[in-house]
Order: C-alpha cells, then structure tokens, then sequence
C-alpha cells in the first residue's frame, strides 16, 4: 500500500508482444475477421450441408445448440429444411462409465466405416461441471486417428444441465 504522500507504483509491468512472422501474411487476419463476421443464410448452410461441407455442418450445430434466441428461428428452419434427409443415416448410441473404452471403441469402428468409403458423424457429449459450468471436451484429442481421416466428422458438445449422456439439442443436431 502507498504511504499518504507517495503516488501508488503498481509491481505489475506490462512488455511489448511478439511480432507475427514475416510468412504470415499481414492481410489474413483482416480476411479472417471478416469472414467470421459474415453469417451465412439458412439456405447456404443447407446446401453446405448436402453437399459435405464440415464448416457449413458445424455453423448449424453451433446455432442449433445456442441458448440466443435470435438464433432460434434460423436453428429452427435448418432443422426443418434438413428433416427430408434424416432417414438416410444411421444413428448409433454410445454409453458407458468414464474409462470403459467408449473413445477407443468409436475410433475403431469409425476408422473402419471410413475405409468402406462410408461417412461418420460423431457428436460427443462430455459432461459438464455443476460449480464451473465448464467441459473439458476431450473425446475429440483422444480419437487421433479418426479426425484425421477424410469422411470424419467429431464434434465435442457440452452436456450443459442435461443428464444422462445427451446434451439439451442432440436430437436437433442429429
């Protein structure tokens, strides 16, 4: 604490930062923040999705699963526009005590689907803290293999207040 007559001296001292690298360009940061910025309309992500595209499929999780209701009515019209192709999948439910091998067993199985040329579409729900609200999200790290082949898709989703293994939407984001 500083004496009456002394001006307060913090002990914290702030340095300047790195410089970025000379291979990164000065432009892509620009380029980066503005594609972030740009929200794409319901029809670009159903058609993204149709057609493969992960970063289409993972926007329209995100908005599925956002608690802001002014995402509500476009999560909503993806769900509808993409119901037509919901039978054409095959849905498989993984559960299971923390150690059992669930990671483990879905990477094998997925890596093999994917070398029949099949598409896989994990959705890992990992279970959130009550103090913290926090998740770790760590099924993702522990499938190495699988995230790396081509037809592989793993998103981690909090499981947020919901019990028993599924998040609040993962019915909407199937």
């Amino acid at each position: 604490m500083a004496k009456k007559n002394q001006p307060y001296k913090s002990a914290l001292k702030e340095q300047d930062g790195i410089s970025p690298p000379e291979s990164l360009s000065p432009d892509s940061a620009k380029t980066i923040k503005a594609n972030r910025q740009k929200q794409p309309s319901v029809d670009d992500l159903v058609s993204g999705i149709t057609s493969g595209d992960i970063t289409a499929l993972s926007r329209a999780i995100t908005l599925v699963e956002s608690t802001n209701s002014a995402h509500t009515k476009k999560a909503n019209a993806i769900i509808t526009a993409c119901l037509p192709y919901a039978n054409k999948s095959i849905r498989i439910g993984i559960t299971g005590v923390p150690g059992v091998g669930k990671s483990t067993f879905i990477e094998a199985f997925g890596i093999h689907l994917t070398g029949l040329d099949k598409k896989v579409a994990v959705l890992a729900v990992d279970p959130s803290s009550s103090l913290s609200r926090g998740s770790i999200l760590g099924d993702k790290t522990r499938m190495e293999d699988l995230v790396k082949a081509e037809n592989a898709f793993i998103r981690p989703s909090p499981s947020g207040d919901s019990l028993g293994g599924v998040a609040r939407k993962t019915r909407e984001t199937i």
